[in-house]
C-alpha cells in the first residue's frame, strides 16, 4: 500500500532547567495510505499537536522515524515542505492589513506558484467557500467563520499531498461548519493522491469524517480503527429514551414486576415536552415489544421514542476516562 504518512516508535522529550524530562510522545506508531480522512483525536496534553508539528517538519523527534510522502521528515524536510500544508483553527497567519485576495496570493508565491495557476486557484477555492465576494476585505475585518474558511483556502490552494486541519472549525457556526467538512470530504475524494489528517474537539465531526482514527492520550495511542469498531463493544445492552403521556413511579415499579426489567427502568422528566420519560436499558432488543406492550396495557401513550447508540465520544470516554478539557495542555520550552 501507497502511505503518505508512516510513524515509526516516534518519540518527543522535551527539557527544562530544573525540571523533569516531559515525554510528549512515548513511542507511538501508525500509517495512514492516500485518500484517508484520519483523525487523530485525544484530550489536551495527549501529544496531537506534538504529532502534527512533526510531521510538518517544525519539531524534531527524539527519536524514531516519520516520513511524509515518502520523504523522511527529519533528513529531507525541504522536499516534505512544498508536498504539505497546515491549517490551524484560531490562526491569524499573515498580515491583517492584507485584503483576503492578497493574502492568498502571498502565500501561493511562498510555494513558487505560477501567476495564472494562482490566481485561478484563489478563485475557485474563494467561490467554492462563499467568500469571492468579499476578496477584497481586510483581513482583519473578517469574522471567525470567514477567517476559517480563507485559512482552509490557504491550506487547499497549493494542492498539498497531505493536508494537516488542527481544528479547522474550532470556534466557527454550524452553517461555515458544514461548509468546511463538505469541501475536505470532497477535496479528498477528487484525487487518489491526496489526504487528510485531523485533529478536532468535535467528536461529531472525527466520526462523520474520518475512516480511521486514532485516540491518543499522555503520549500514547491507545487506538487506532474506524470510528464503528470503537463503538462496537461498548455495551451489550440496548438503550431507549420513551416519552409517555403520563406514568409515575409507582406503575414504572408495576412494570418492573410484570416485566422482569426492575433494575432496567428509571423515571425521568423530558426536557422538551415536560411529559414523562422511561429510560429503558435492555438486555435483548427483543425486550422492546414486552415492554411497548406493557406500558399499553398500563393505560399509557407512547409519544415518542427514541433509541439511543452510542458515540465516538463514548468510546473516547472509555478509552481515556476524561474529556478533552479536563488537562490543559503543556507547551513545554526546548532547553
Amino acid at each position: 500500500m501507497d502511505y503518505a504518512i508512516t510513524v515509526d516508535q516516534v518519540t518527543r522529550v522535551f527539557t527544562r532547567r530544573g525540571s523533569e524530562p516531559f515525554h510528549a510522545l512515548r513511542g507511538i506508531s501508525f500509517d495512514v495510505p492516500y485518500g484517508e480522512i484520519f483523525g487523530f483525536l485525544g484530550p489536551n496534553g495527549a501529544g496531537k499537536t506534538t504529532t502534527i508539528r512533526i510531521l510538518a517538519t517544525l519539531l524534531l523527534p527524539t527519536s524514531g522515524r516519520a516520513t511524509v510522502a515518502g520523504y523522511d521528515v527529519e533528513r529531507d524536510f525541504a522536499a516534505v515542505r512544498p508536498l504539505i500544508g497546515l491549517v490551524s483553527g484560531g490562526e491569524t497567519s499573515g498580515y491583517g492589513i492584507l485584503t483576503v485576495e492578497e493574502q492568498l496570493w502571498m502565500f501561493s508565491q511562498f510555494y513558487g506558484m505560477p501567476t495564472r495557476e494562482a490566481r485561478d486557484k484563489i478563485e475557485a477555492y474563494l467561490r467554492l467557500v462563499g467568500m469571492w465576494d468579499s476578496r477584497r476585505l481586510q483581513m482583519n475585518r473578517l469574522s471567525t467563520g470567514m477567517r476559517q474558511k480563507v485559512n482552509l483556502v490557504r491550506g487547499l490552494v497549493t494542492d498539498p499531498k497531505v493536508l494537516f486541519l488542527d481544528e479547522p472549525t474550532l470556534g466557527v457556526d454550524v452553517e461555515a461548519s458544514v461548509v468546511i467538512r463538505h469541501i475536505v470530504r470532497d477535496w479528498v475524494a477528487a484525487r487518489a493522491d491526496r489526504c487528510v489528517i485531523l485533529t478536532t474537539h468535535y467528536m461529531a465531526e472525527a466520526d462523520e469524517l474520518c475512516s480511521r482514527v486514532a485516540i491518543v492520550n499522555r503520549g500514547l495511542i491507545l487506538a487506532n480503527a474506524a470510528p464503528s469498531q470503537l463503538k462496537q463493544g461498548l455495551d451489550s445492552k440496548v438503550h431507549y429514551e420513551i416519552t409517555l403521556d403520563r406514568l409515575d413511579s409507582t406503575r414504572v415499579q408495576q412494570l418492573a414486576a410484570r416485566t422482569g426489567l426492575g433494575s432496567e427502568l428509571t423515571l425521568t422528566t423530558d426536557k422538551v415536552t415536560n411529559k414523562p420519560m422511561l429510560i429503558a436499558h435492555l438486555q435483548h432488543e427483543a425486550d422492546i415489544g414486552v415492554l411497548i406492550a406493557a406500558l399499553s396495557g398500563a393505560g399509557s401513550t407512547l409519544e415518542y421514542m427514541r433509541k439511543l447508540e452510542p458515540s465516538l465520544e463514548d468510546a473516547f470516554l472509555n478509552l481515556v476516562g476524561r474529556t478533552f478539557e479536563d488537562e490543559e495542555e503543556e507547551s513545554p520550552a526546548v532547553s
